[in-house]
């Protein structure tokens, strides 16, 4: 019986990602291809509800290029979801009739809760053993993923419209930011929290878990990483007394200064003074003091959610 190899792409506010891997039966997918680029599709859709022509132009781009990746490695089925940017722009069937004609993708549209599912389906093909009872983060450009998970038990999914780029663009004007905007962002993070999980059980054993962007990048600063290396990222613990002094690092610089930074991605530099502010904030609230990194996430539950489909199909 041949392995299945399938190729997903997700299309984030922030970030597109690609990742193409054989799935073998009751085993870890093998990862032929990845890639991520920061082309911020939902760059100014809080405020004009619209996906604008240049933003749109770059994700074009990159999903051709992609399809010529893809049509490389023959792959047996291939999927593209979108999110948080794309769920709230009134463009966006002339963005998805664009994609399907120039780079020939059906993008599937997933709510936020479904965003969470398949999140989790990723993050938990990678736990260490004996971690059981999770609450997953996934912080977003647009919008942010609680997911509780519980063995034997419906898991539970929050999706809040609140995210590292909206949140810059709403209330972080200043570069850096002004003291008073911090304060009104952790005001918005903590209510927007406290709303989504209000009738959310959170026991004792249960364990933290971060994953995307944000959450890996600031693992990624705290190791003063020259490069990324998903080795050393995933399932390192990023305690929240390191999580402070690094917030308080990129807030004392503009985002030029950012520039070159050990770990943070090129083109983060605007956005991740709100991600440690986001993570930071979203801790206090939940009295976590230590964040599990998950360096997978929706990527790859999109493929065990494909592969999962093919097979019951």
């Amino acid at each position: 019986m041949s392995v299945p190899r399938l190729a997903g792409i997700d299309i984030g506010t922030l970030t597109c990602r690609l990742l193409i891997a054989d799935l073998p039966p009751e085993s870890p997918l093998r990862e032929l291809r990845s890639e991520r680029r920061i082309l911020r599709l939902g760059e100014d859709v809080d405020r004009t509800k619209r996906l604008n022509t240049a933003a749109i132009d770059r994700v074009i781009q990159c999903l051709k290029e992609w399809r010529e990746v893809i049509d490389g490695y023959r792959v047996d089925a291939c999927t593209a979801v979108a999110t948080s940017a794309v769920r709230d722009a009134c463009n966006r069937d002339e963005f998805l009739d664009r994609v399907k004609r120039e780079a020939d993708f059906d993008v599937e549209v997933i709510t936020g809760e479904e965003e969470a599912r398949r999140t989790m389906l990723g993050i938990r093909s990678g736990l260490p053993a004996g971690v059981r009872e999770v609450l997953a983060l996934d912080i977003g450009g647009g919008s942010t993923e609680f997911f509780f998970d519980r063995p034997g038990q419906q898991p539970l999914a929050r999706s809040v419209d609140i995210g590292v780029v909206r949140l810059c663009e709403r209330l972080l004007h200043h570069d850096p930011p002004t003291a008073e905007e911090v304060r009104q962002a952790s005001d918005w993070i903590r209510d927007e929290t406290e709303a989504a999980l209000a009738n959310v059980p959170q026991p004792v054993d249960m364990t933290f878990v971060g994953t995307a962007g944000t959450i890996t990048s600031l693992a990624a600063m705290a190791q003063k990483l020259p490069a990324y290396e998903p080795a050393r990222i995933h399932n390192y613990h990023l305690t929240l007394a390191t999580i402070h002094v690094l917030e308080q690092e990129l807030l004392s610089r503009t985002n030029a200064e950012r520039v070159g930074l050990p770990g943070l991605e090129k083109g983060r530099e605007e956005v991740i003074a709100a991600g440690a502010i986001f993570i930071r904030t979203v801790m206090e609230t939940l009295n976590e003091r230590e964040c599990l990194v998950s360096d997978l996430g929706l990527r790859e539950g999109v493929l065990l959610d494909l592969a999962a489909r093919r097979a019951s199909a």
